[in-house]
């Protein structure tokens, strides 16, 4: 059909910088007091969830790093893991060693062995160490190994001196590990902390040691709260010798020494062993009753949790703190997406109408179902879709019926019956597959409908991979009419073959439905009709309330900056779309942080698309409802920043130009006309031998300059390159 677009997104994806340049400035607008009333939340105080940032941004930075800060100081409260070298040096670092997070082992290759908790640990460990050394000769690096490693060995260790005597400290969070382990070899944590205590304002002082809290109690500041750390239910506490699963039921217990409590997130909705949620506890509930606060941990964009978010972040974290009762605070990797999903999200915060954009399903919900079932059109409805979709493709027997592919082994278990049917067309693809047209439709209602993982890492909703019935056309058209949706989008494919091959009128067969549908003498719901061949649009131009989509195909696997494409293609009067938005973290651009909602906020206020096609419509959905969505609104989603991080990327590390891109020809916009419908009916022998199926411009190669006579252009962008 055409040559592919190479539409270069808007950001950077897996090469970032070696120096910090990154602002140190809020992603959110300052949370001063909208106009509407403040709500009250249903946390101990009344006020509205903490969020607590574990490092500082550390989804991105090395924890303490200046950008981690910065970028997280001004939304939520700093959380310093304590360690402490041998002559009582404070850091912030989290973990008993200094492996993993630091370049230590550059500076000394020799490790030490200790018991730590009656296990013996092996490592690098602060308290072999003095000060000086720490600081003259360790830089932080990102101790997660699927986060970007471009800012490693840039910073140094984060000193807790250094940062409170700061002018501007952050709010701050002591959290002390480990305490008995340092005691055992001669540092007085108990005297330290309180010094600690004594100089700086600190808001929140945390241990998992019940001894050492007892040991501060009444001692420090009444400023500053005492929180008891459970760890993992299973992990034995050092002073009582009870697993924390077992200490957790005597709260009354725990307000003696402690004002409140901070837990593992599963402490209030455990996650099954399939990965589904489970009931919840009535934790939060009971330590209220008692006056103590709970704060959840273990909140990260990029750590998988269980399927019921379908990889939504903001999704999670409403989990906690939208329901009758909240958490009092969350301890995230991520503070901006918990900041958001607390000032944009909570209390059902929506718009009386959504905002222009388009919401448009591709396969219906597919993140969430098999896509182009039952299940997953309801779903997308459910969700808020404004148009669903429907890739058409033909059974043996002429039946049109809705699925993302002409070969059935992706979408359906068709490779567990029919493997026999297995055949090469080179015309439509460069594998084997197991073909639709080779099928009857009885045939193909024998078969399941099978989920597409788009990141094999991530699997989408396991116990609903084969769930669902399939939909055929005019099911597909009844269903819009009956859930008065917005509009449909009705995709062709491969009409060229099929009519000079198989003898299936696709196009033809599109029309008559949509004419029984009485869509072609309406004007309420949007018909869009999708083809990567301009003469089966041509078919339906006679037709004026239809909208005839073009798809543009693009190579892009690199983010490098914004372009003008978007805008020339506007400006030619053509309606833009951008496709396909998914939850996956691994399918976003780094700058994303994670988050799908900062690529949606990124598309809708930047660039301005017309509309999202998604796999997950209730994404876009909450997004493009909520208040936060308008970026005069107090606060708002900012977009992330084009080229950015790009910008601070060493030229040794930065891919390589891609040469020029040749100008699009007439050629490769027009196809030529369709071949006619052959009889199959007929003696093969005695037909005549049927004409080559003529090339598409599909097949032609890459192109940047665009201008077309249709009403809507369909831009495939390929977002990122993958993890």
């Amino acid at each position: 059909m055409m040559r592919s677009l190479c539409l270069f997104s808007l950001l950077l994806h897996a090469t970032m910088a070696q120096k910090p340049a990154i602002p140190n400035k809020p992603v959110v607008a300052p949370q001063v007091p909208a106009a509407t009333p403040v709500q009250k939340w249903p946390t101990l105080s009344g006020n509205e969830p903490l969020v607590i940032a574990r490092g500082g941004f550390t989804g991105l930075f090395p924890e303490g790093s200046p950008d981690a800060i910065g970028l997280s100081k001004d939304i939520s409260t700093f959380l310093c893991n304590l360690q402490l070298t041998k002559d009582a040096g404070a850091y912030c670092l989290t973990g008993t060693t200094l492996d993993n997070s630091t370049t230590i082992a550059l500076f000394d290759p020799k490790e030490n062995t200790y018991n730590i908790n009656g296990k013996d640990v092996r490592g690098h460990f602060s308290l072999d160490y003095t000060s000086a050394q720490i600081d003259q000769n360790v830089s932080v690096n990102q101790a997660i190994f699927s986060r970007p490693e471009f800012f490693d060995g840039v910073s140094p260790v984060l000193n807790v001196d250094a940062l409170l005597e700061d002018k501007a400290p952050p709010k701050f969070w002591l959290n002390v590990q480990s305490e008995a382990f340092y005691s055992q070899h001669g540092l007085k944590v108990v005297d330290i902390v309180l010094e600690i205590l004594k100089v700086y304002p600190i808001d929140f002082v945390s241990s998992s040691e019940i001894s050492f809290l007892k040991s501060i109690n009444g001692k420090s500041n009444k400023a500053t709260k005492v929180i008891f750390q459970l760890l993992h239910a299973t992990d034995v506490e050092s002073t009582t010798i009870k697993p924390y699963g077992e200490i957790v039921k005597d709260l009354l217990n725990i307000k003696s020494f402690a004002s409140g409590i901070m837990v593992p997130k599963e402490y209030i909705w455990p996650v099954k062993p399939d990965k589904y949620l489970g009931l919840p506890t009535t934790l939060v509930a009971d330590a209220h009753k008692l006056g103590l606060e709970v704060y959840a941990s273990g909140f990260a964009n990029d750590f998988f949790s269980s399927y019921n978010y379908s990889y939504d972040p903001t999704a999670e974290y409403l989990q906690f703190i939208d329901k009758e009762v909240s958490v009092d605070g969350v301890v995230t990797d991520f503070p901006v997406t918990a900041s958001n999903a607390i000032a944009c999200f909570a209390h059902n915060n929506t718009l009386p109408q959504k905002g222009p954009t388009w919401i448009i399903s591709n396969n219906g919900a597919s993140g969430v179902y098999p896509g182009s079932t039952d299940l997953a059109y309801n779903q997308a409805i459910a969700d808020g879709v404004d148009i669903i979709d429907c890739s058409v493709q033909m059974t043996k027997d002429g039946v049109a019926f809705c699925t993302n592919s002409i070969d059935l082994i992706g979408t359906t278990t068709a490779m567990t019956k029919f493997m026999s049917r297995s055949s090469l067309v080179p015309e439509l693809q460069a594998k084997s597959g197991i073909f639709s047209f080779d099928l009857t439709w009885s045939e193909i209602q024998t078969l399941k409908p099978q989920i597409v993982n788009t990141q094999s890492d991530l699997p989408r909703n396991p116990a609903e991979k084969n769930s669902g019935k399939f939909v055929t056309l005019p099911e597909f058209l009844e269903l819009a009419k009956a859930k008065a949706v917005a509009g449909i989008l009705v995709n062709i494919s491969n009409a060229a073959y099929l009519a000079s091959k198989k003898g299936l009128d696709i196009v033809g067969v599109v029309s008559t439905a949509l004419s029984n549908a009485t869509f072609d003498k309406q004007s309420t719901q949007q018909v869009l009709i999708q083809s990567d061949d301009s003469s089966v649009l041509s078919k339906f131009k006679d037709i004026p309330s239809y909208k005839r989509v073009l798809i543009i195909a693009t190579t892009a696997s690199v983010l490098l900056g914004i372009t003008n494409v978007v805008k020339e293609l506007k400006d030619a009067n053509l309606t833009v779309f951008i496709r396909t938005l998914r939850n996956e973290y691994m399918s976003l651009a780094f700058d994303y942080w994670s988050d799908p909602t900062f690529e949606i906020a990124t598309y809708v206020q930047t660039t301005r698309v017309d509309g999202l096609v998604t796999d997950h419509p209730a994404t876009a959905s909450r997004y493009l409802r909520s208040p936060c969505s308008d970026p005069k609104h107090v606060p708002t989603i900012l977009p992330a920043q084009p080229g950015e991080l790009l910008s601070t990327i060493p030229a040794e590390l930065l891919p390589p130009s891609a040469a020029p891109l040749p100008p699009l020809e007439v050629a490769d916009v027009v196809d030529p006309p369709l071949p006619a419908v052959v009889n199959t009916t007929k003696d093969v022998h005695a037909a005549a031998p049927a004409a080559p199926v003529a090339p598409s411009s599909t097949a032609s190669a890459n192109s940047s300059n665009v201008a077309l006579s249709l009403v809507a252009i369909l831009v495939f962008a390929m977002l990122s390159a993958r993890h």
